[in-house]
């Protein structure tokens, strides 16, 4: 091994350029992508014939009602990435290459078992699950055709996960960077020719915009993949003679399965809110505003996502190389970082409302709701900024279960009950909404009890005496 593989960057690099070096590309990837999924909705929202008693368009609505089992899929697979990329960061840290190689090859076998589990369920299961919102005969097969694509088709999704974060393990975001766009560019160009039609092709509506989905995902995997294996990296992917390591699994597992839980969380807390909302308020305005708020703030989270991605990798590097100088300055950078993106989106979202919503507000019902909205749940944002700051720390020194307590004290135990509640006494939507600041004031104080036992412990075990 010659001393360019064994110096990586995010052990010598000065913190401020590294932080930009590798966060940067983070960034631009996440925003692209956060584009897209915009894009897909505002092309949905145009759809023509497909208008609800109450005004509603439901070609939107049938994709906000399909997002949560979307987040579950994405949940699934970035928290085996997650764990992934945590064990390799943490290896490579440690000058321990064969087990980081180990670790990247399993990670990639668990991705792949992931995808046929949900191929499957996607052929069995989401009829059902579609009928539990009460949705009526023209909504039905909007939502089954296109979520069946997304899980049958999403192979791609989890492979590219899977390649992406083995970049950013090394840091190589700038290459993760590449990947990710390429696919959001792929899916933007494809959704208003597959959703209308254009070039003499089908008018496909929905089932368009799933398709245009998952051939960027699909775009995405086989670039990052080429990145991977054809590059001259620290680590090497292999599965000549693969057998799978119950080791590797289990450490991957352990920061892993907490962060699929963390993030599955919100898909349950997801399609609970739309419960609430499309059955104790029942005009189906809420789903809808419910859809378009959360396209929107990935414009906001997205950014400050890309800073936490990166930043974990050299968190985790550096807590395996015990430089907790390093760590600490560079968990200080990012704090700094994401409160003030989160503080920009609040103000933005303050200021700005009644432009963001007019854009998917086609039929002109939804932007007196959905000002308010967006006012009231973006107070959050700035504390939010500091819970998902301490929950990569959290991470990337392989204490994964601290954030999924915090993720289950906000979602579970506080907003879906606080959202019920505020439906049912006031039978008012604009009253739903301040279940989100509830929700992250107690995130933030469970966060904080977290963050003050992992300094007395593993990060007391690496401190200077």
């Amino acid at each position: 091994m010659d001393k360019n593989l064994k110096e990586n960057k995010m052990g010598v690099m000065p913190v401020g350029k590294l932080m930009i070096n590798m966060s940067l590309p983070m960034v631009i990837s996440m925003l692209i992508q956060a584009l897209y999924n915009v894009v897909d909705s505002i092309f949905v929202a145009r759809i023509e014939g497909q208008t609800s008693a109450a005004g509603v368009n439901n070609a939107l609505t049938a994709v906000g009602l399909a997002f949560p089992v979307q987040l579950l899929m994405l949940s699934v697979a970035i928290g085996t990435a997650v764990g992934m990329n945590s064990l390799m960061s943490r290896r490579l840290g440690e000058k321990r290459f064969e087990e980081a190689n180990a670790a990247a090859s399993n990670g990639l076998f668990l991705e792949f078992v992931s995808a046929l589990v949900f191929l499957v369920l996607g052929l069995t299961v989401i009829g059902p699950f579609f009928r539990l919102f009460q949705v009526d005969d023209k909504l039905y097969p909007l939502c089954v055709s296109y979520l069946r694509i997304c899980m049958v088709f999403g192979l791609g999704l989890f492979i590219h996960l899977g390649f992406d974060r083995i970049l950013q393990s090394m840091g190589k975001t700038t290459l993760s960077m590449a990947a990710q766009t390429a696919g959001a560019l792929t899916n933007i160009l494809f959704d208003p020719i597959l959703i209308f039609g254009w070039f003499g092709l089908p008018k496909l509506g929905v089932a368009g915009a799933a398709i245009a989905t998952v051939m960027g995902q699909w775009v995405s995997m086989v670039i990052a993949m080429l990145l991977v294996v054809r590059g001259q990296h620290e680590v090497k992917v292999s599965f000549r003679g693969f057998r799978p390591s119950g080791r590797s699994i289990k450490e991957i597992y352990r920061v892993g399965a907490p962060s699929i839980v963390m993030q599955g969380i919100g898909s349950i807390m997801n399609s609970g809110m739309n419960f609430v909302l499309s059955n104790f308020l029942t005009d189906g305005m809420g789903v809808a505003i419910m859809n378009i708020y959360y396209k929107m703030q990935s414009i906001i989270f997205m950014p400050m996502f890309g800073i936490t991605n990166a930043s974990m990798s050299i968190l985790a590097y550096n807590f395996g190389a015990r430089n907790y100088q390093r760590l600490t300055a560079v968990w200080r950078k990012t704090l700094a970082a994401c409160v003030i993106i989160m503080t920009l989106g609040f103000l933005c979202f303050q200021i700005f409302p009644r432009a963001i919503v007019s854009v998917f507000d086609t039929e002109g019902v939804l932007s007196a709701a959905g000002i308010k909205a967006f006012r009231t749940i973006s107070i959050h944002f700035p504390i939010a900024a500091v819970c998902i700051t301490i929950g990569t720390l959290f991470q990337a020194t392989g204490r994964g279960f601290y954030s999924m307590i915090v993720s289950l004290m906000r979602q579970l135990v506080v907003l879906l009950p606080a959202a019920a509640i505020l439906a049912l006494v006031t039978r008012n939507l604009d009253a739903v909404w301040w279940a989100f600041l509830i929700a992250e004031c107690t995130s933030l104080a469970v966060s904080l009890i977290c963050l003050r036992r992992l300094q007395r412990n593993e990060l007391a075990s690496i401190r200077p005496q």
